[in-house]
C-alpha cells in the first residue's frame, strides 16, 4: 500500500503555507495534518503530549520525504492563555508565518445534565469554547489581523441538542456563534473564518469511550440516512477545502459531515441499504474493529 496520501485536492495546493493543527496528534487532526502536509503546507502540530505528536511528525516524514523543515511539534494546553500564546509566538518564530489554523483540539465525556457536575461543564467548556477562542485569538492579533489568513473551528452534529453530551453540546454551539461573530469582525482584516461539524465518524476517539457507549455507536449508523459512519479524510478534505484559496469568498459557516443526520425525521422510515460508498484518502486510517463487531 503507497503511504502518499490519496488528497482530492491538487499537489503543490498549500506550498509556502503555514498551518496550525491543534489536537494534532490523534484522530481528525492527525489525519488532516498529514493532508495538508501531503500538499505542500508547513504543519505546526499542536497537542498536550509531545510523544503523540512526535509519532504523527514521523509518520509525516516517512509518508513525506524531505519534509523535516516543514514539520515542527508545540506542546500546548490550549486552556492556558499564557501558554497559547507562547505557543503561537514559538510557531512564528520557527515558520515566520500562520497562513491557516485548524482549531480541532478537544474533548468531552458521555453523561447526562443530571449527573453532570460544574467542574465536569467547566472542564469541557473551557477547552472546546474557551480554547478554540483563545487560540484563535493569539493567531489573529498575533499575525493574521495583519497578513490576512483562515481558520476553521471544530463543531459537532448540535442541531437538536447533544442528549448525553449537553456540555460539548453547549461549546460547540458557543463556537458556531463564535465563528460568526469573528468572520464578521476580522473579515476586514482578510480573515476568513468557517467551521465544520463531524456527525458520527469512525475515528480513533471512539476508542475512548466505555463499551456501553461503544454498542450505541455501532448502532447510530442506522439512524443515518446515507446508513454509515464517516471518514476521517471525509472530515479532513472539508478543512482542507476551507483552508485553500477556492473558498475565498466563503466565511462564517459550518459545513456539516454528518451523513444527513439532522434531516432524518420521525415521519420518514430511513430504508437500510449499502449505496453511500466512504471516501479514505489516508492510507494510515484505522476504522475502529469494534464497529464491525456482530
Amino acid at each position: 500500500m503507497s503511504m502518499q496520501y490519496r488528497s482530492v485536492f491538487r499537489p503543490g495546493l498549500f506550498d509556502g503555507k503555514v498551518v496550525i493543527v491543534t489536537g494534532g496528534g490523534s484522530g481528525l487532526g492527525r489525519c488532516t495534518a498529514h493532508e495538508l502536509a501531503s500538499l505542500g503546507a508547513a504543519v505546526a502540530l499542536v497537542g498536550r503530549t509531545e510523544s503523540k505528536l512526535q509519532a504523527v511528525r514521523d509518520e509525516i516524514l516517512e509518508c513525506c520525504p524531505g519534509s523535516e523543515a516543514r514539520i515542527s511539534t508545540h506542546v500546548c494546553d490550549i486552556r492556558l492563555e499564557p501558554v497559547v500564546a507562547s505557543t503561537v509566538g514559538d510557531i512564528l518564530a520557527r515558520h515566520g508565518r500562520i497562513d491557516g489554523l485548524f482549531n480541532n483540539a478537544g474533548g468531552q465525556f458521555p453523561t447526562a445534565l443530571r449527573d453532570l457536575s460544574l467542574k465536569g461543564w467547566d472542564a469541557v467548556v473551557r477547552n472546546n469554547l474557551g480554547g478554540t477562542f483563545v487560540f484563535s485569538r493569539e493567531v489573529y492579533t498575533q499575525w493574521m489581523e495583519s497578513h490576512g489568513g483562515a481558520i476553521v473551528n471544530m463543531l459537532a452534529d448540535i442541531w437538536g441538542g447533544m442528549p448525553g453530551m449537553g456540555h460539548t453540546g453547549a461549546a460547540r454551539a458557543g463556537t458556531l456563534n463564535f465563528t460568526e461573530t469573528a468572520a464578521c469582525e476580522w473579515a476586514g482584516a482578510g480573515v476568513r473564518v468557517n467551521a465544520v461539524a463531524p456527525g458520527w465518524v469512525a475515528s480513533s476517539g471512539f476508542d475512548t469511550y466505555a463499551p456501553e457507549f461503544r454498542e450505541n455507536l455501532k448502532a447510530f449508523r442506522q439512524r443515518v440516512p446515507l446508513q454509515r459512519h464517516g471518514t476521517e479524510s471525509e472530515v479532513s478534505a472539508a478543512v482542507v477545502f476551507l483552508l485553500s484559496e477556492a473558498a475565498a469568498f466563503i466565511t462564517g459557516v459550518a459545513i456539516r459531515i454528518d451523513g444527513g443526520v439532522p434531516n432524518a425525521r420521525p415521519t420518514w422510515q430511513l430504508k437500510p441499504h449499502h449505496n453511500s460508498t466512504p471516501y479514505n484518502g489516508f492510507p494510515l486510517y484505522q476504522r475502529p474493529a469494534f464497529l464491525d463487531e456482530d
